[in-house]
């Protein structure tokens, strides 16, 4: 049988990588192979197929043998509905002011999930217990929105992690006020790759009730999932999922990539190779007169400081974004198929801009 005809056609130079995002990537090739693999014939719809029950059999080795796996669509998706499946309506979350949930997600967790998010300034994304009551009081009056939930990022929008120890400590300290602890995990692998630790050293070990699992970011096309760990802790997730817009028809290719994912070993190969990149071009960057690291580079994310000039021209040979762009702090990420080249070719024009 002759290959089916199509006539797309390549609209970008695949050897072209930059330093904005690791959204930037594409899928990696495990991953597409495995979504090839799950495509023909009939499977359920709606996650009764399986590669969504198989998935399930995955997490649990993973997150503990209370944990379940709901995939969704995008990282917001599985935020707001995880952030929801702990909440009532009149609850509140707790949240560094930098998190993703109150920065980059459009006021989705207020508009579409109706919380209020009690923010925390932090010096360098993380909460601690003493940040986290700043925000935890006032239960018992009506007039403020309640503290029910700490919701934490590892690894944080800054870059930094969180050790076990640390998250356990949050942990208790929350649930000893009644919250439950929620972990946007985004970059979950590359925070494991790091702390060289499986990720429910940090998760269910040390009393995380639910969390956001990261693929897109990690070499999955498309597709997180929230994986719930603390039955007690959640609600009806599967009518939050459909309600909020995150049911995929089509489930098995959400699950598919996941379980490639997650099945051996290509979550953790490909965080610690985008990390060995933060890495290297830290090191690299280190050398130049003039250019500040702002925060220790535990995961695959470098935030640096250096004259607004430099870093307009250099953008006009790389992608990369301001982070702060009036402070003149930018931020490079790696991905899993950034190069040692890729690296030291930025690195080198990055020595030339600023000599200029």
């Amino acid at each position: 049988m002759n290959p089916p005809r199509t006539d797309a056609r390549r609209h970008h130079d695949p050897e072209v990588r930059g330093f904005a995002s690791d959204n930037y990537a594409g899928a990696h090739p495990e991953v597409m192979v495995a979504l090839a693999l799950a495509n023909g014939g009939h499977q359920v719809a709606y996650g009764e197929d399986d590669y969504t029950e198989n998935l399930q059999r995955i997490v649990r080795g993973h997150f503990g043998a209370t944990a379940e796996a709901f995939p969704v669509f995008n990282g917001t998706g599985a935020n707001v509905v995880a952030l929801q499946a702990v909440t009532d309506r009149w609850g509140a979350v707790i949240c560094a002011e930098s998190a993703h949930i109150n920065v980059d997600e459009g006021g989705a967790p207020e508009r579409m999930g109706g919380l209020k998010l009690l923010t925390v300034p932090t010096p360098d994304g993380k909460l601690t217990p003493e940040l986290i009551d700043r925000q935890a009081w006032g239960w018992e009056d009506e007039h403020r929105a309640m503290p029910q939930v700490v919701s934490i990022t590892q690894s944080t929008e800054l870059g930094t992690l969180y050790t076990p120890e640390e998250i356990r400590a949050i942990c208790e300290h929350a649930h000893a006020h009644g919250m439950k602890v929620h972990l946007d995990g985004s970059r979950i692998a590359n925070a494991a790759a790091s702390l060289d630790v499986p990720m429910r050293t940090f998760t269910n070990a040390v009393g995380v009730d639910i969390l956001s699992l990261g693929g897109t970011k990690n070499g999955a096309l498309f597709g997180e999932a929230v994986v719930v760990i603390n039955q007690d802790a959640v609600r009806q997730m599967k009518h939050l999922r459909k309600m909020s817009m995150q049911l995929a028809s089509k489930m098995r290719f959400v699950s598919v990539q996941l379980e490639a994912l997650l099945a051996k070993d290509l979550w953790l190969r490909n965080a610690r190779h985008a990390n060995e990149m933060a890495q290297r071009l830290a090191e690299g960057v280190r050398a130049v007169h003039g250019v500040e690291i702002l925060y220790p580079v535990q995961a695959n994310g470098v935030f640096a400081k250096l004259p607004h000039d430099v870093s307009e021209r250099l953008q006009k040979r790389f992608r990369f974004y301001f982070w702060d762009e009036n402070a003149g702090v930018v931020r490079w990420m790696c991905s899993f198929d950034t190069s040692e080249e890729d690296v030291d070719t930025f690195v080198a024009a990055l020595k030339e801009e600023m000599a200029r």
